[in-house]
């Protein structure tokens, strides 16, 4: 290649920015989808070989997005910007999604709130436990991840949850953690968890909304199958 020829991809990746511009990404497959973001990494490079190459390592555009840092260093050609950049996107998702439910929670019909524990909790590798934090009118104060664990438990005690709970001000509280083995069934643990922090709870007039269990395709709601405490 001359110094006046252009790399044979330049003329794909401009193809791709007007597929984009036109409609989207509705119409994209998953590895374009992944191609074309990594082009804003990698300016100068063919960056579909690298997104066939992270689909066949992780399976699938989303479990790409969800893999830590760490790992996509792994795929060759990926570097700390193509890296960083995909965790950007996760992020920015996540904090989309939680900006999504800036109204009062709607506890009987509670679509945004899945969408963003969903959102705030796949992709991790271990259990992770966050505390949303509700106003008297339902409306969220704050959220916090105040515990990880083991890939199969979560320790944590009702009492460090009611301390939170009054230290963000907050009148009432909902549980939500992973199940990083995909199944949303919770275990008795989870159960009996529940149960005490909402007793505990109640000594100082916070009420416990739900407890609910993102896995990896489906979530499990403690409050809607009947497994709260009145």
């Amino acid at each position: 290649m001359t110094n006046t020829q252009k790399p044979s991809y330049t003329g794909h990746r401009a193809r791709i920015r007007q597929k984009f511009a036109r409609g989207g990404l509705d119409a994209f497959l998953e590895h374009e989808a992944l191609e074309f973001l990594l082009t804003y990494a990698l300016p100068r490079k063919d960056t579909k070989p690298l997104a066939w190459a992270l689909l066949k390592r992780f399976g699938s555009l989303g479990n790409v997005l969800d893999a830590p840092p760490e790992k996509l260093l792994e795929v060759d050609g990926i570097g700390p910007n193509a890296a960083q950049l995909i965790a950007l996107v996760r992020a920015l998702f996540s904090r989309y999604a939680r900006n999504q439910i800036n109204e009062p929670v709607n506890l009987s019909s509670p679509a945004k709130l899945i969408a963003y524990c969903k959102a705030s909790l796949q992709g991790y590798d271990e259990e992770v436990l966050e505390l949303i934090f509700l106003s008297v009118r339902n409306t969220i104060i704050t959220t916090k991840v105040i515990a990880s664990g083991l890939i199969d438990r979560v320790v944590i005690s009702p009492r460090k949850i009611v301390e939170c709970a009054l230290h963000a001000k907050a009148t009432a509280i909902i549980l939500v953690h992973n199940h990083p083995s995909g199944d949303a069934t919770p275990s008795q643990a989870d159960v009996d968890l529940t149960n005490q922090t909402k007793r505990a709870a109640k000594i100082f007039n916070i009420g416990l909304h739900d407890h609910i269990i993102i896995g990896k395709n489906n979530y499990f709601s403690l409050r809607a199958h009947n497994l709260i405490e009145d």
